[in-house]
């Protein structure tokens, strides 16, 4: 039967972003192109005498370099996020231990939200970041919560994220630094069909970052990078929510700051400890023993 027939080819793609922050995407995109060639001779698409001649090993040959090539992606890439996450200075290494004890008691100090959401671990994002942010002002740093927004392009669209930024002045070179806090850094780059290559370098991220803008723009750069390799070789696309330009408008593009107010009494969920005082000590004391009559207390 001279002439084959038409091939459709169908390309689906199915990304999935993770939940849970305030600019999560839900869905499934697929892409489709259809192609419609017609009939035609064997000679006119491959010329006289295809396959006869065809060097197979050209083509094995041709696998092991692109084997050995994403091998050497891979490495270098893991070489540059270790670098990267490595090199610190002295005031994003104190912001760092101030977080992180923050974290630490609010954790073990709250057993419920204070909006009274239900969740895992007694307290949802938002309240952690608003107790994480006015601990870190209690002890004297300039600390707010960011809001930034973005408007929808050809490229990527719109969308907004909440973050923590810390503003140092005390640099001798009288100059600002900004340092972001994201408390949920890993997961803003988890991709749910991703390669073992990837989900390799991902879990080398710390959960916590705590670093300058400019280590963090050194970062996005480095994962949208790996992002898009993965994607390429997966042969699947690459979603405009993972683009390089869409994460940097997330923490270096324009927002708004403000300072959370005091978290309302009883955000622990345990009763308030009564304080004491050199008039009340002895009374406190007797009235939480029972069948004791209260000590008089001389006022002096």
């Amino acid at each position: 039967m001279a002439g084959v027939r038409s091939v459709r080819r169908r390309y689906g793609d199915i990304l999935e972003l993770h939940g849970g922050g305030p600019s999560t995407l839900n869905g499934l995109v697929f892409g489709f192109l259809e192609e419609d060639h017609g009939e035609e001779s064997p000679e006119s698409r491959f010329g006289s005498g295809a396959g006869e001649d065809y060097d197979y090993g050209e083509e094995e040959e041709e696998e092991s370099c692109d084997v050995e090539e994403s091998k050497a992606f891979w490495e270098e890439q893991i070489k540059l996020l270790q670098g990267t996450i490595c090199r610190t200075n002295s005031v994003e290494s104190k912001i760092r231990q101030a977080t992180k004890e923050a974290l630490k008691e609010t954790v073990m100090m709250i057993s419920q939200c204070a909006c009274l959401r239900s969740t895992v671990g007694g307290v949802c994002r938002n309240c952690l970041r608003r107790e994480v942010c006015n601990r870190l002002i209690n002890i004297g740093y300039d600390c707010a919560i960011c809001k930034s927004k973005w408007r929808s392009s050809s490229s990527i669209p719109s969308g907004e994220h909440t973050y923590l930024e810390v503003v140092d002045r005390s640099s001798s070179k009288r100059r600002e630094m900004r340092v972001v806090i994201e408390l949920n850094f890993r997961a803003e780059f988890e991709m749910a069909r991703a390669s073992e290559d990837y989900n390799r370098l991902i879990s080398r991220l710390p959960e916590v970052f705590v670093g300058k803008a400019e280590r963090l723009g050194a970062l996005i750069k480095i994962l949208c990078s790996a992002a898009k390799k993965c994607m390429k070789e997966k042969n699947m696309h690459l979603g405009p929510w993972r683009k390089h330009k869409y994460m940097q408008a997330k923490w270096l593009g324009t927002c708004e700051r403000s300072t959370p107010a005091p978290l309302t009494v009883g955000y622990s969920g345990r009763p308030a400890k009564p304080k004491a005082s050199m008039l009340t000590f002895d009374l406190l004391e007797a009235m939480s023993m029972p069948g004791l009559r209260p000590t008089a207390v001389e006022v002096v």
